[in-house]
C-alpha cells in the first residue's frame, strides 16, 4: 500500500525541482523529504531518484508514476470531501482563502462575513497572495480555495492538479485628471490615447503585460513616464498631471482626487478575467462548495 504522504513528496520535488523546496512546500526537513522519497522508492522496487551533479532529478519510473499521482491525489481529495459532507450537517473546521489584493479585498472578505453570519461552526481565514503563489498555496494544502487572475503564466486549464472555474471578466477603464479632455466623455476610444504619457505597472507584473498588450493591440507602442505597482500610487500620480493609467472596474479609486475614470470604447478593450481555483476534486468539500457557490452567485463583484 503506499503512502499518500510519499506521492506528495515526490510530486512536490517534481512541482519544485529540488528535495530542499519540496521539503520546505510540505512542510518537511529536506532530510525528511529525502527519506519518504528513499521509503516510497524501497516500496516500489524501483529507483524515483538520480543524481546530477549537485541536484538530482527524477528518473523515468518516477515520471510514469507521477501521471498517476496527480489523479490519486484527485480521487482522495474527493473522497475526503464527501466524509466531510457525510459527518455534518453544516460546513465547520477551517477554510482558508488566498488571493490577489483585489480580489482579497472586494471578493474574499465578503464571502469570509457571509460564510461566518450563516454558518458560525466554520471559520475563514484570508491570506493576500498573487497568483502563483496560490497555486503554491494549494498545493501545498495551505489554502483550499483561490482567486487568480488569468495570465499565460498560470498553470493550464486542464492541468490535472487544480480545478478552475471562471467569475468574471472584469474591465479596464482610462484614468485621467479631471481637465483632461477625455474626462468630459461618456467613452473614450483606446487608440485615441496613443500619444499620452502612461503610467504602468513595473516590469513581470500581469497587470504591466496586459496593459502593454492591450495598447500593441491598438496599434501603438506606449510612452511610459512612470511605472507602479499600486494602484493608489498611480491615481496619485494621475492626480498630478504626470500621465493616465488603466485601472481595472473592481478597483475603487479615492473620492479626494482630482481624477475622473472613464470607461473604454471599442475593440480590443482591456479585460482581465477572474477565476476561482481549488485543488482538483477538493470542491465536493462542504466548506469548499459553499464557497465556490457564493462566489459564482452574482457577477456583480460588490457585494452589499
Amino acid at each position: 500500500m503506499i503512502d499518500l504522504r510519499r506521492l506528495t513528496v515526490l510530486r512536490a520535488v517534481d512541482r519544485y525541482g529540488t528535495v530542499t523546496a519540496a521539503a520546505e512546500a510540505v512542510h518537511m526537513t529536506p532530510s525528511a523529504a529525502s527519506q519518504q522519497v528513499r521509503r516510497l522508492s524501497a516500496e516500489l522496487g524501483v529507483e524515483l531518484l538520480e543524481p546530477v551533479g549537485r541536484r538530482v532529478r527524477l528518473t523515468p519510473a518516477a515520471r510514469g508514476l507521477l501521471r498517476h499521482a496527480d489523479h490519486i491525489e484527485s480521487y482522495w481529495q474527493r473522497a475526503e470531501g464527501e466524509l466531510h459532507a457525510a459527518q455534518s450537517a453544516a460546513p465547520s473546521g477551517v477554510l482558508r482563502l488566498a488571493g490577489f489584493p483585489t480580489a482579497a479585498g472586494t471578493l474574499l472578505a465578503p464571502l469570509a462575513a457571509r460564510l461566518h453570519a450563516t454558518y458560525p461552526e466554520l471559520t475563514v481565514e484570508i491570506r493576500e497572495a498573487e497568483p502563483p503563489d496560490c497555486y503554491d498555496l494549494l498545493f501545498s494544502g495551505d489554502a483550499d480555495l483561490g482567486v487568480v487572475e488569468s495570465t499565460p503564466s498560470n498553470p493550464p486549464q486542464g492541468d490535472v492538479r487544480f480545478d478552475h472555474a471562471p467569475l468574471f471578466d472584469d474591465p479596464y477603464d482610462v484614468l485621467t485628471h479631471e481637465d483632461h479632455p477625455c474626462a468630459h466623455r461618456d467613452t473614450v476610444a483606446f487608440g485615441d490615447l496613443a500619444d499620452e504619457g502612461w503610467i504602468v505597472s513595473m516590469p513581470g507584473m500581469s497587470a504591466r503585460q496586459l496593459e502593454l498588450a492591450a495598447c500593441s493591440a491598438a496599434g501603438f507602442t506606449p510612452r511610459i513616464v512612470h511605472q507602479a505597482c499600486d494602484f493608489a500610487l498611480r491615481a496619485s500620480l494621475v492626480a498630478h498631471g504626470l500621465g493616465i493609467a488603466l485601472v481595472p472596474r473592481l478597483i475603487g479609486v479615492p473620492d479626494n482626487l482630482p481624477v475622473t475614470r472613464t470607461p473604454l470604447a471599442g475593440t480590443p478593450r482591456p479585460t482581465r478575467r477572474l477565476l476561482s481555483v481549488v485543488r482538483a476534486g477538493s470542491q465536493t468539500h462542504p466548506a469548499i462548495a459553499v464557497a465556490l457557490a457564493a462566489l459564482s452567485e452574482r457577477e456583480d463583484p460588490t457585494w452589499s
